[in-house]
């Protein structure tokens, strides 16, 4: 299932998660800047991409040092006495929210790249995301039971959608990828932009005001189109990364006693 095109999801994927208030507001005012995508994409990209595979495939044991290292990151994180928008990274409600978009994400991605799964499989994919939520700050038992649960528990959480200036400019400059040095962001931004707007819900497309129309929409399916035919025919090594290096990766930190966040 791990396929490196699935990375053209990624944008649209952190987008969603920051589209509720307190998480957006909880990332764009954190004073935690090891962790920040703005001041270290590259160390940030490599810690969520390790953090998704081990979350998925780590045994228990690297699971849970992979979730004490994030829960006493997330512990630093919380709004500043008397703000006026309470939030702490611990709260398991919001983490909640944050492991439902990465499992959408993947639901997306293996649909993109694999087409429709058969139940039983689809079912083997919902069971082994529910480790997103276990491994931050949920509860097991908070986990929707089934795909249903699922279904029902996202129809309710994108009620709570909101986007406010703070997070919506930080959220546009993402998009636009201007944390980036200003050649790169002219050159990869564009297309960043395209392939984010298109990824995304149009829940969360109108929060943020960002065009798009029917004409862009062909244009995207061609272009997604196009890609994962190709993505699926590469040689597996070439295939799967950077996901394979970043497990590999997670791994050796692990053993040398090096932080993975």
């Amino acid at each position: 299932m791990v396929n490196g095109a699935s990375l053209a999801l990624a944008g649209a994927n952190v987008v969603m998660q920051l589209s509720w208030r307190p998480v957006g507001r909880a990332v764009a005012e954190s004073t935690v800047h090891s962790g920040s995508l703005v001041r270290h994409p590259v160390k940030r990209t490599r810690t969520t991409l390790s953090y998704v595979m081990l979350a998925l495939y780590g045994t228990d044991e690297e699971r849970r040092e992979l979730r004490r290292q994030v829960t006493a990151q997330h512990r630093r994180v919380r709004a500043a006495p008397g703000a006026e928008l309470t939030y702490r990274a611990t709260d398991p409600e919001l983490q909640l929210w944050v492991a439902a978009c990465m499992y959408y994400g993947v639901r997306d991605a293996s649909a993109l790249l694999h087409g429709s799964l058969s139940a039983e499989l689809a079912d083997e994919v919902y069971h082994r995301c529910a480790r997103f939520a276990t491994t931050l700050q949920v509860p097991s038992g908070r986990w929707p039971r089934d795909r249903d649960a699922f279904e029902e528990y996202w129809r309710d959480a994108i009620t709570h959608v909101c986007v406010d200036d703070v997070t919506a400019d930080y959220l546009r400059d993402l998009i636009d990828l201007r944390f980036l040095p200003a050649p790169l962001a002219r050159l990869a931004g564009p297309a960043h932009r395209f392939l984010t707007t298109g990824f995304l819900p149009a829940t969360f497309r109108d929060v943020l005001a960002l065009e798009w129309d029917s004409t862009r929409q062909r244009r995207f399916e061609r272009v997604v189109r196009g890609g994962a035919a190709v993505a699926v025919r590469l040689p597996r090594p070439i295939r799967e990364f950077p996901w394979n290096w970043c497990l590999y990766d997670a791994r050796r930190r692990l053993r040398r006693g090096r932080p993975l966040v």
